[in-house]
Order: C-alpha cells, then sequence, then structure tokens
C-alpha cells in the first residue's frame, strides 16, 4: 500500500516539484518586474511573482476576464479599489474579482506579490471571414 505522498499506478508524471524559493527575494535588491513566472507546459494556472521598488506602482486597471489572488511575500504597499485604500503587509491575501478597479502602490521597502489565476488560452490566427 502507498504512503503519504507516494505516486501510485503505472503512470508517475506529471510529478510535484519545486518551482521558486521565495525567501531569494529578500536575497536581491528589490527591482522593478517580475522576478518569476510559472511557464511549465500544460500547466492551467499562470503565477507570477511581481517585484514593485520602494513608491513603485501599478496604475489603476480592470482585468474583465479573470479573478486573481494575490499574496504580498515581502515589503508592504497598500492597494486601492471602489471601497478605498487598503493597508498590504507580508501575508495578506487578497482576492480581485474580475471586473474590480484597482492600482497598488509599494510602501518604503518595495512590495513584492504572488499573483495566481487561470490561464489565458493562447492567441489564435484566424481567417478574415467576409
Amino acid at each position: 500500500m502507498g504512503g503519504c505522498g507516494e505516486a501510485t499506478g503505472p503512470d508517475r508524471t506529471p510529478v510535484p516539484r519545486l518551482l521558486y524559493d521565495i525567501n531569494s527575494l529578500a536575497a536581491s535588491p528589490v527591482s522593478a518586474g517580475v522576478a518569476w513566472k510559472l511557464s511549465e507546459a500544460g500547466r492551467q494556472l499562470d503565477a507570477n511573482v511581481v517585484q514593485l521598488p520602494p513608491g513603485g506602482c501599478v496604475d489603476a486597471h480592470v482585468e474583465p476576464d479573470l479573478d486573481v489572488l494575490l499574496l504580498v511575500v515581502a515589503g508592504e504597499g497598500t492597494v486601492t479599489g471602489a471601497d478605498g485604500i487598503g493597508h498590504l503587509s507580508e501575508g495578506a491575501l487578497l482576492w480581485l474579482p474580475r471586473g474590480s478597479r484597482r492600482s497598488l502602490e509599494a510602501g518604503d521597502d518595495g512590495l513584492s506579490y504572488l499573483t495566481v489565476h487561470q490561464r489565458r488560452p493562447g492567441l489564435q490566427i484566424r481567417s478574415h471571414q467576409a
């Protein structure tokens, strides 16, 4: 009998694996941009670790199609939405529902966060129908 964590059956793929160590953010200076992104083939999710430098921001925008989970992994800042301004600190987990307007601003030490959402379908080239 298989124990906890053991694969069962003849097909042992796909397998869980470590993708990124969030603790590595502390070892590097905060710079703007994507520090890591999920890129494995066949995935159903998209995920990114994003870093904002001190005072950096993500301008107000609306995601019309996808709900997004955002987990603050380092630093602090604010999120602004229709209901006002909320404080963000390490460990804060936000649900950003599709259609909601929001912006983010990093605090004095910057802000690093993980986002997870359903993967967008790839672009398709189609012929123009007259």
